[in-house]
């Protein structure tokens, strides 16, 4: 069953320059920056708007099949139920990219109009403790 958002990820040509859009637009709170170091594919940035965790990432913004994605939470217990209704409709999906231990496990899958969706088992206090610790 999905529980809601897990994360909304936008990748931007300026990392900066969007965080001050997201702060002045939304009012969002930045959470934490990567600065130089990368944990993901390049360098991030994370806030929250109320409740709602958003991701951007630095990279050149495609007019097709971009990483840009909605993600929904699932429990770890169910990825297999929802990776194997995916594969039933015969969608693609996207080979994961390199993970640290602790950041959760997910599915990226195209719909028929080439969006991306993400389905996550993992939490934004789950990925912040897991840099922390490799950070150290």
């Amino acid at each position: 069953m999905i529980e809601g958002i897990s994360h909304l990820t936008f990748i931007v040509k300026d990392i900066e320059r969007a965080s001050e859009f997201f702060r002045f637009i939304f009012d969002a709170q930045e959470v934490y920056s990567s600065g130089e170091d990368v944990y993901s594919l390049s360098r991030e940035k994370f806030f929250l708007m109320n409740s709602l965790w958003i991701s951007i990432m630095e990279g050149e913004s495609l007019s097709e099949r971009t990483y840009n994605h909605v993600a929904f939470k699932i429990n770890d217990d169910e990825f297999s139920i929802f990776e194997s209704r995916i594969r039933a409709l015969g969608l693609e999906i996207k080979n994961p990219r390199p993970r640290v231990k602790g950041e959760g496990q997910s599915i990226y899958f195209y719909d028929y109009d080439n969006h991306l969706f993400e389905l996550h088992t993992g939490t934004l206090s789950d990925r912040l403790a897991t840099y922390k610790s490799i950070a150290q």
